[in-house]
């Protein structure tokens, strides 16, 4: 039995012929000092695909968002598209699917260390002194929330800990090789 030919929601080979004319595109507009084309439509929307596809995968499907990531993750293809080199890669779609897939990563990050900061504003703010104000009501705050919001701040501050100690063997290191030269 002969196999079923899969299809993709992207056509790679046409998506690098996109991807040439583009280029093609952008480098005669730069000898006649003209303003480079805007993007094709076809590119856009594999951009697009990309995006909204990565953002189903099992890490990054749970997040509120996710709109903001795929935002990101078109952004940055937008931003390095004349990074992407034919001679060196035949296969934009894996180029541009790093892309995005770091985009991710980074707004992952960023949406943490915002919730950090939201986190450790709560918990070092002192309710006593406006409990005492008769219109002000303390919020009720569940002590299942407390208990995750530590458990958050804890960890995210064991990560960033990590983090500096590796930077400090590494640098460390470096220092250590250049005495000995």
């Amino acid at each position: 039995m002969a196999k079923k030919k899969t299809i993709h929601y992207i056509d790679n080979s046409k998506f690098l012929e996109e991807m040439i004319k583009y280029r093609d595109a952008v480098a005669a507009a730069k000898l006649k000092n003209e303003i480079p084309p805007p993007v094709t439509e076809y590119i856009g929307e594999c951009f697009m695909k990309i995006a909204q596809r990565l953002s189903f995968r099992p890490n990054f499907i749970n997040y509120a968002f996710k709109d903001d990531m795929i935002s990101d993750g078109i952004e940055n293809c937008l931003q390095y598209i004349h990074n992407f080199n034919p001679e060196k890669s035949t296969n934009p779609f894996a180029y541009f699917t790093q892309i995005i897939y770091y985009a991710f990563i980074r707004r992952i990050q960023k949406e943490k260390k915002q919730l950090y900061i939201k986190y450790k504003a709560i918990e070092n703010h002192d309710f006593t002194t406006q409990e005492d104000s008769e219109h002000y009501q303390a919020p009720d705050v569940s002590s299942d929330f407390k208990t995750n919001m530590h458990k958050f701040i804890e960890t995210f501050e064991a990560n960033k800990k990590k983090k500096s100690k590796k930077q400090d063997t590494i640098l460390d290191f470096y220092m250590g090789e250049t005495a000995c030269v």
